[in-house]
């Protein structure tokens, strides 16, 4: 019986945790609210209608929110909370980690220069034995239906890419993990190795696709909806113009994308996809389309914009993962790395200039990141931010 404790009562941590615990694995929940969670968890596999095509339930060991207790013995920890929230929780949690033995630690969504995170926990706490990964994208597409006890997950991706340090890890976390994870139906989703979390962190696929999204939507509704009914869905209703800001992203990043492999000609980048290219091999799809890969989604269609009522209006929820991750985790890095190399990012620079206006922010100075900027505690996840990051960390 392998001993997992899930740190953080996200989406992805109501359907892990049933599955893993229905597997056979003692699971433990590291929260700030263990007596909001129940003994036993189910998650509902729903087809694209919303109905239910079968529940699988497993009883964790406990929830708690005592650290120490939790991670005594753990021998794998997962993350599964907001991508902004991690280094945090990883800092608060890191003296609790095991010394003596070997630990694997990881994220279940890893595309914000997670390893990074992870290798200044290492040294920081004398970590020696640590083995840290992180899926590039998470699993499956998953909500949560009633927190602390019943999960929803839509379907599965096809193939998952992870990235492990030390690399020769790899097969082992794969067969006594990842497969376990990646369980869909009556198979298994395979999984492929990336040779570097670089490629993870500059693949295109949440950051890009949640901010464009947003973007679109805001110009045009700036006013906002009436009415929630009013509001469109996420991604069964993309539109053309959501479609092209997604489209002039991607080439922005293909930009940085091309100089990386350009300044390490001996590094496989074969996992560092664009978006399209991703989509489809992830999801063993054949879509030519962005906006196509969206509305024709069987897993994807019933989720919904996220918005906040503002005054007597809904408008873009302006607390959403989706600023908070996939701008300050997201697209800064690729920001910082434009920067850097003096590249020209057109769309990046329209969407953090119209992500200040609207939220108040003040992440440029002069068209430059402002790489001490912090926005409710949120730093941007640039490498320098970590005191152990050198140079050739850039790529591990």
């Amino acid at each position: 019986m392998k001993k997992i404790t899930i740190v953080g009562g996200g989406s992805s941590a109501h359907t892990v945790a049933p599955l893993l615990a229905n597997l056979g694995f003692r699971v433990t929940i590291l929260t700030s609210k263990p007596d909001l969670w129940k003994k036993t968890l189910k998650v509902e596999f729903q087809s694209e209608n919303g109905n239910v095509k079968k529940i699988v339930e497993g009883d964790i060991h406990l929830a708690t929110n005592d650290e120490k207790f939790a991670l005594k013995d753990a021998e794998i920890i997962l993350l599964c909370m907001p991508v902004s929230q991690y280094f945090k929780v990883l800092l608060r949690i890191g003296e609790h980690i095991p010394k003596d033995k070997e630990v694997w630690i990881g994220s279940i969504y890893g595309q914000g220069g997670v390893n990074w995170m992870y290798n200044e926990i290492k040294e920081k706490f004398s970590l020696n034995k640590l083995v840290y990964f992180s899926y590039g994208l998470i699993p499956w597409i998953c909500r949560t239906k009633e927190y602390g006890s019943v999960g929803i997950t839509y379907g599965a991706k096809s193939i998952n890419i992870v990235s492990v340090f030390p690399k020769y890890k790899f097969n082992k976390l794969n067969s006594d993990l990842f497969e376990k994870i990646s369980l869909e139906g009556d198979g298994i989703s395979k999984t492929y190795q990336a040779n570097n979390f670089l490629s993870l962190t500059l693949s295109v696929d949440n950051q890009i696709i949640h901010t464009s999204r947003m973007y679109g939507l805001y110009l045009k509704n700036k006013q906002g909806w009436k009415t929630l009914e009013e509001v469109p869905y996420f991604y069964k209703e993309f539109d053309e113009s959501s479609a092209n800001i997604l489209k002039m992203l991607d080439a922005d990043y293909e930009k940085i994308r091309q100089k990386i492999k350009e300044l390490n000609p001996t590094e496989s980048f074969e996992h560092m996809l664009n978006y399209l290219d991703l989509e489809r091999f992830t999801n063993n799809s054949s879509n030519e389309n962005i906006k196509e890969s969206f509305i024709q989604s069987k897993t994807l269609g019933l989720i919904k914009t996220p918005v906040m009522k503002e005054g007597e209006r809904y408008v873009l929820d302006k607390n959403s993962r989706f600023f908070t991750d996939d701008i300050f985790y997201g697209i800064a890095i690729v920001k910082w790395l434009a920067d850097k190399y003096k590249i020209d990012v057109p769309m990046i620079n329209e969407l953090l200039n119209w992500s200040q206006n609207y939220l108040n922010l003040d992440l440029l100075k002069n068209g430059v990141l402002d790489t001490e900027y912090e926005y409710n505690g949120i730093k941007v996840g640039i490498p320098t931010k970590y005191e152990t990051y050198q140079e050739r960390d850039l790529i591990k």
